[in-house]
């Protein structure tokens, strides 16, 4: 098997609200269906589903990985029409993260690694 992709559907619990979430992140949007919209960054993707189900929601957690988690942390500061929590950034071994509850109560870690060092 060859994985050319993997994508993850995202329930809301107000379709409209959530899109314009997304887009205030700085992903573009396209329109899939009526219910289903694909959410695009830099080649990374994820489709945002109309359809609610609170199972998925408690159990759901997607991990962001970006370049400057400054610049996202920034951003989110403006974000004051939406329904959202965030944590100041916190520094762990492996990198720096944002943990995000969406407008429908999705969690996300958005994450900046730290650089790869090469070994002598």
């Amino acid at each position: 098997m060859k994985v050319v992709d993997i994508r993850v559907f995202i329930p809301s619990k107000d379709y409209e609200v959530s899109k314009r979430f997304y887009q205030s992140l700085g992903f573009e949007m396209e329109r899939a269906s009526d219910d289903l919209s694909i959410f695009e960054n830099n080649g990374s993707t994820f489709f945002l589903s109309r359809h609610y189900n609170e199972d998925v929601k408690t159990n759901l957690m997607l991990q962001l990985a970006v370049s400057d988690i400054d610049a996202v942390y920034e951003n989110l500061s403006t974000l004051t029409d939406f329904d959202i929590k965030y944590q100041p950034i916190i520094v762990e071994p492996w990198g720096r993260v944002i943990y995000l509850t969406g407008p429908s109560g999705e969690l996300w870690h958005i994450t900046q690694f730290h650089p790869i060092e090469e070994e002598s």
